[in-house]
């Protein structure tokens, strides 16, 4: 017996989507629309002020500046970069760094 297209697609049942388990972050980084940009060193938070120190941060080349981000629990946005380098030389694995970094905390993160 011959279907037509149209009637092969009415009789196939949908396939359910998978579900999507939340993404575990990792504690040393920085995530930008759930994808890791960039590695913290020496991070420090400090709840009075609303603020998340980073004596730096590294492997930062995807990291979109200004743009809102994720560190652990923490929605940020960085405000104050004190120095920033391109590390080809010494250690070119590191990519971008950032030292002397504080960010804002806006909120908490959903996953």
């Amino acid at each position: 017996m011959l279907r037509t297209v149209s009637e092969e697609f009415k009789t196939q049942s949908p396939s359910p989507a998978p579900d999507a388990a939340p993404v575990k972050h990792e504690n040393d980084a920085i995530y930008q629309e759930g994808r890791l940009v960039a590695r913290v060193i020496d991070p420090e938070v400090r709840h009075d002020a609303r603020e998340i120190h980073f004596a730096e941060i590294n492997r930062s080349d995807e990291l979109m500046l200004p743009e809102e981000c994720e560190f652990q629990k923490y929605r940020l946005m960085i405000q104050k970069i004190e120095y920033a380098s391109r590390n080809e030389k010494n250690a070119p694995e590191k990519g971008r760094v950032l030292r002397g970094v504080i960010a804002e905390v806006l909120g908490y993160s959903e996953t």
